[in-house]
């Protein structure tokens, strides 16, 4: 039996109906321009032609990220992750539609899960967060996580970038919420915001204690109607359980609060606590501290990224991938001896 190949993770066909438009291709000027002035299509087009895995389009990506880094880091970036089913875009919205009121800009990064199989996705978050993405300040990108780790699509940092750039100063990166992996959102952003439900058993048991340790607050959502008494009740289960984690690096104390996306209870109550939490670690230092962190692992992501992109376009690798692949399902060869075959290729030994 021969190799099935894989289907692309990205419709090559739709990269280019975006990335040109009547007149052709767009320039780098012409996308740091309508980056620079808010111009919401011009950042769509940019983030694809961030996202494509054409290497055309990787060193016009890079010229566009160079120009608009600048312009970049004045947002606050807000992780927002958790159980299925916690309410974690209807929170977004809510909360998203709370800031903007108040004149800011609000980004949404919303990452969707990729099929395994097909590496496609659903890319449903503006259908589940109608009323903010018909709001002039704000701005949702929905993304596929494309089999990245923790679900977050490998290039939301210069996706951030971009955001910022175009005057975005509140970035919410939503992950798929499955409760592993998540340390990846965790490196990007400044605030890291776990969403959780009561009545869905064991709320400390139901979440690995990874997790929780990273997260800045905790929000027990859907606190409305006859739920009250128990998001009540796990508040408080919550806090108790937060007093007996080891102190974080930041000298912030996790918070545990209620909230309602629907009644919009606790809505400006977390946005407090989040702005809070920017000026205390502003004044401690931790917050330039981790902003240099991510710079640093940035570097690396790139690296290895590149040494990755770099390793599969190589035609003599793809040749011997799909050799080793024929002979390892006939049972030729082992998978040890298949990967040292192609790495002795690449390394030209």
């Amino acid at each position: 039996m021969e190799a099935v190949d894989k289907p692309p993770s990205i419709n090559d066909t739709a990269v280019k109906k975006h990335l040109k438009n009547a007149a052709g291709a767009l320039t780098v000027n012409d996308y740091y321009q309508g980056i620079i002035n808010g111009d919401r299509t011009v950042l769509s087009r940019a983030i694809t032609l961030v996202e494509s895995s054409k290497l055309e389009h990787h060193k016009l990506a890079q010229e566009l990220i160079s120009l608009c880094l600048p312009h970049s880091g004045s947002s606050v970036r807000i992780g927002v992750t958790g159980v299925p089913g916690a309410g974690k875009s209807t929170f977004i919205e809510a909360f998203g539609k709370h800031v903007t009121s108040l004149g800011n800009k609000v980004a949404v990064l919303a990452i969707d899960p990729s099929s395994t199989r097909s590496k496609g996705s659903i890319l449903g978050d503006k259908t589940r967060m109608e009323e903010l993405s018909t709001d002039k300040n704000a701005f949702i990108r929905p993304s596929p996580s494309a089999g990245s780790l923790g679900g977050v699509a490998r290039k939301t940092r210069e996706t951030i970038i971009l955001c910022e750039a175009a005057g975005y100063n509140y970035i919410f990166v939503e992950t798929v919420g499955v409760g592993q992996n998540e340390i990846t959102v965790h490196s990007m952003v400044d605030f890291f915001l776990l969403v959780l439900i009561s009545g869905a058993g064991d709320e400390l048991q139901g979440i690995k204690r990874g997790v929780m340790e990273m997260a800045d607050a905790v929000l027990i959502n859907k606190a409305d109607g006859d739920n009250i008494n128990k998001v009540n009740i796990a508040v408080v289960e919550i806090k108790n359980a937060l007093h007996y984690f080891p102190p974080t690096f930041s000298g912030w104390q996790p918070q545990c609060l209620p909230c309602s996306a629907i009644t919009k209870k606790g809505i400006p109550e977390a946005f407090e606590m989040i702005n809070d939490y920017v000026e205390f670690t502003k004044k401690n230092k931790y917050f330039y501290q981790k902003r240099a962190e991510q710079a640093k692992q940035t570097m690396i992501d790139v690296i290895n990224n590149s040494l990755f992109d770099h390793f599969y376009n190589i035609e003599s690798v793809k040749n011997k991938i799909k050799e080793t692949e024929t002979q390892l399902l006939k049972g030729e060869l082992s998978p040890y001896i298949a990967a040292q075959q192609v790495l002795d290729i690449y390394f030209k030994k």
